[in-house]
């Protein structure tokens, strides 16, 4: 059974948070999805709230360092990826917008993305399509079909039987669908072969 890398970024503030609560959900459902095609999963969760102060100063160094290199990187590298964030005012929250700015261009390119986020009313639920999938669009990234929404009122129907239960595992079965067989992306570290300094100035 081969093992795929699903990483969660998960921008809850508080804790504990109804935006984790959802993403642990949405993993769970692609683990089990993933199994029944024969595939394991590997689940890194990538909490921003405990990334904040390296964000910020990522932003004025232009350099990750820590935690958040950590993080970046297994982004990078990953197979899959589930995106959630809390709405603020019909939108996903600066701490969210912040990580994916900080990540370098074709981090994402080709990766299958569910997205997911929470609000306080069903008013926002049209967020994840006209706010998050414009952004994973220009990213490059593959985002799946199913989003999901959850309300404080949703959580009461969150049983896999339930309306959001069910949002959920289907949800979760499209990931698995769009990461299950296909070959990794190849995504290359610009790091990796650096044009040399005298080539640069050559140039100029």
């Amino acid at each position: 059974m081969s093992t795929r890398s699903l990483v969660v970024v998960t921008a809850g503030l508080s804790q504990p948070s109804s935006t984790r609560l959802l993403a642990d959900r949405l993993a769970a459902a692609t683990s089990r999805a993933m199994a029944e095609r024969g595939e394991a999963v590997d689940v890194r969760v990538v909490e921003l709230r405990e990334l904040a102060n390296e964000l910020t100063n990522h932003l004025l160094t232009g350099f990750p360092s820590g935690a958040l290199a950590e993080a970046v990187e297994a982004v990078r590298t990953a197979d899959a990826l589930i995106a959630v964030t809390p709405i603020f005012n019909a939108s996903y929250s600066g701490l969210f917008k912040t990580f994916f700015d900080v990540l370098d261009e074709g981090s994402l390119d080709g990766v299958p993305v569910l997205l997911a986020a929470t609000g306080g009313t069903a008013r926002h639920s049209l967020a994840v399509d006209f706010a998050m999938r414009p952004l994973f669009a220009y990213l490059r990234a593959d985002a799946v079909a199913t989003g999901v929404f959850a309300a404080s009122e949703d959580w009461g129907s969150a049983g896999r039987h339930g309306p959001l239960g069910r949002r959920i595992e289907r949800a979760g079965g499209e990931l698995a669908a769009a990461v299950a067989g296909r070959p990794r992306v190849q995504r290359v570290d610009p790091f990796d072969e650096p044009t040399p300094f005298e080539q640069l100035l050559a140039g100029g």
